[in-house]
């Protein structure tokens, strides 16, 4: 399966699928891989998809969630009035317009429920084998709902308690392996289209 990763540094949904056989890419815009990968481009998402003539197998997208969380609603109004909100929309409905026969979208709980549709799915880290909380929705095209592999108890929101820091962001948005492994396992044994 030819699967690309969008918006993700980390590479550890990449790796995921890579280790289990796939042909997977990830792509951020502003990072270098966070694993030194070979398999990461840093360019724009949207030319992956729609300008470079690769066909992808599978998309999964982690927009950022900056501009769209409702973390930040207090925020919004400036957001709004710059129009900073309206293109991460705008961001998010290309990625989910996307010619990509499966598609998953990650956020967190946020404005696109109520601008764009609701999230088939919202999942939790204590789902697959870590003991925190974080709700993370699931917009999805042509895939399953996850299913949870290994429920633990624990549950703690370490993530909403981080202290601010320069990387503050990129520890919040880094995908739980346990989450990026269902993803590989589940999404990945799909049939080919």
């Amino acid at each position: 399966m030819r699967v690309l990763v969008a918006c993700e540094y980390s590479g550890r949904v990449r790796q995921a699928f890579r280790d289990r056989g796939h042909d997977a890419y990830s792509v951020d815009l502003y990072e270098d891989a966070e694993d030194g990968s070979l398999y990461h481009y840093k360019a724009d998402a949207l030319s992956m998809i729609y300008d470079m003539g690769y066909e992808w197998d599978l998309l999964i997208a982690h927009p950022p969630c900056t501009d769209l969380a409702v973390s930040g609603a207090r925020h919004f109004k400036a957001k709004q009035a710059d129009g900073r909100q309206q293109r991460a929309l705008e961001f998010v409905k290309a990625l989910l317009d996307a010619p990509v026969p499966r598609i998953a979208l990650e956020n967190p709980v946020s404005i696109i429920s109520t601008a764009i549709r609701k999230p088939d799915q919202i999942i939790q880290p204590w789902m697959f084998g870590h003991g925190e909380t974080k709700a993370t929705c699931l917009w999805m095209k042509g895939l399953p709902k996850l299913v949870p592999t290994d429920i633990v108890d624990g549950r703690e929101a370490r993530v909403h308690r981080m202290a601010p820091s320069p990387t503050r962001w990129k520890d919040r948005s880094r995908t739980y392996q346990g989450i990026a492994d269902a993803m590989a396992v589940q999404w990945g044994n799909l049939e080919s289209l």
